[in-house]
């Protein structure tokens, strides 16, 4: 056989394959391996319990594993570094905070990361209304009550949180300003390092998540005053509103979902299909709801719209308070 002849052939039977695997790759469906869904929060925090309730369920629909992978460390920056750098091809997820894609963006001077250039929204997970706690010897039994304690005692009292520029912080400077009182921000670790000491009675108060607060009250450990939402929590009806108190007073935390920019359209819209449709379910639904959260689906644009909102009236309120986080 002629040299020449066999080479050709040969070529020829190579560049068909490598065409046909070209094109069989091309044709795979979306996904055809895992997706990672990146947490910016330590295991056992409330996005990643959030988080893993929602993979579960897409894993389960998508007939594709969606692994979460929490991520701690400089109060979530190191998750959303990652994501904003990761390819842009629907196999990253994040899980967005009110703290990282709000209440940081309106009060941080200098961010790694803009929300809106770095990241394309999707969905919210979930909202939770806040707690109004106080120490249980504080002889607090109402929220008037501790109106009337902190205008009495301007100075005096303090209170606690997860950081600078956290829900908390945020939380107690929106009553400093609406209630026309003056109070001691006291910034931790964490909720759980600030509840601690509300009990001890080294703190006098702290607006936190109810998933951290309910057990100790249960417990008679400490008091619960309100919630902090627009109106009654549904999960704690017999709880009062703090704008009954403090007019105007409203603050809830949420956590959401966000993919990188310039992930193709058609991703995030199948994407979205089956965020909402999970979240729709009485199963999930469920879970959310024995979190002390309440599912919150909508359609990217009004999750947008939503923090964007929520960082200009948080930068407003920054201003009156004199936050400002370097």
């Amino acid at each position: 056989m002629n040299l020449n002849y066999l080479f050709l052939k040969t070529f020829l039977y190579c560049g068909a394959a490598l065409l046909l695997g070209s094109s069989t790759a091309q044709a795979q469906p979306y996904p055809s391996r895992p997706i990672r869904f990146l947490v910016p929060g330590a295991a056992g925090s409330s996005q990643d319990i959030l988080a893993r309730v929602l993979a579960n369920k897409l894993s389960q629909q998508m007939n594709q594993q969606v692994v979460v992978d929490a991520r701690a460390g400089a109060t979530g920056l190191i998750a959303i570094d990652i994501a904003k750098t990761a390819a842009p091809d629907g196999y990253t997820l994040v899980a967005a905070t009110s703290s990282l894609f709000s209440g940081l963006p309106a009060l941080k001077t200098k961010l790694s990361y803009d929300p809106d250039r770095d990241f394309a929204p999707l969905s919210r997970m979930a909202s939770v209304a806040n707690v109004v706690t106080v120490n249980a010897g504080l002889g607090v039994e109402t929220a008037a009550d501790l109106v009337k304690l902190a205008r009495s005692k301007p100075g005096q009292l303090n209170y606690g949180s997860a950081g600078n520029g956290s829900p908390a912080h945020i939380a107690g400077a929106m009553f400093d300003v609406l209630a026309g009182v003056k109070t001691n921000h006291v910034p931790y670790k964490g909720a759980a390092q600030a509840l601690t000491d509300v009990i001890a009675g080294q703190l006098q108060y702290l607006i936190t998540s109810p998933l951290v607060a309910m057990p100790h009250a249960k417990g008679g450990r400490i008091k619960v005053l309100a919630t902090t939402g627009a109106k009654r929590d549904p999960l704690l009806p017999d709880l009062p509103v703090f704008a009954d108190t403090v007019p105007g007073y409203e603050i809830t935390q949420w956590w959401g979902v966000v993919a990188p920019a310039k992930t193709p359209k058609p991703i995030l819209d199948l994407l979205h299909a089956e965020i909402i449709k999970a979240l729709r379910s009485p199963d999930v639904r469920e879970l959310l709801a024995k979190q002390g959260a309440t599912a919150q689906p909508e359609s990217p644009a009004e999750f947008a719209a939503l923090m964007k909102a929520e960082r200009t009236r948080i930068g407003n309120l920054g201003k009156k308070a004199g936050i400002l986080i370097e």
